[in-house]
């Protein structure tokens, strides 16, 4: 599967709040660093965490994707919460 593929089923399924699927996009041993947190470490720490922070707020992703972000080099999408 080519990264452009996978960032839109991560961003479809974070707008549809299924932590479930966002972990599966996840290797067993992936580290997700959000911003405001300290680090989440394995496939199952980043599904509870996404399930944390879906019971608390809604949120949504842009899914407007550069080119630049589709190679990984960065992203310019924003979170946005209700």
């Amino acid at each position: 599967m080519k990264p452009k593929e996978i960032l839109l089923q991560f961003v479809d399924a974070f707008n549809r709040a299924d932590a479930e699927k966002i972990s599966s996009l996840y290797a067993l041993d992936a580290v997700s660093h959000q911003v405001a947190n300290e680090p989440v470490i394995g496939k199952a720490a980043i599904k509870e965490m996404f399930e944390a922070e879906f019971s608390q707020a809604k949120m949504t992703l842009s899914s407007r994707i550069s080119s630049k972000t589709a190679t990984g080099q960065s992203w310019n999408g924003k979170i946005h919460w209700a």
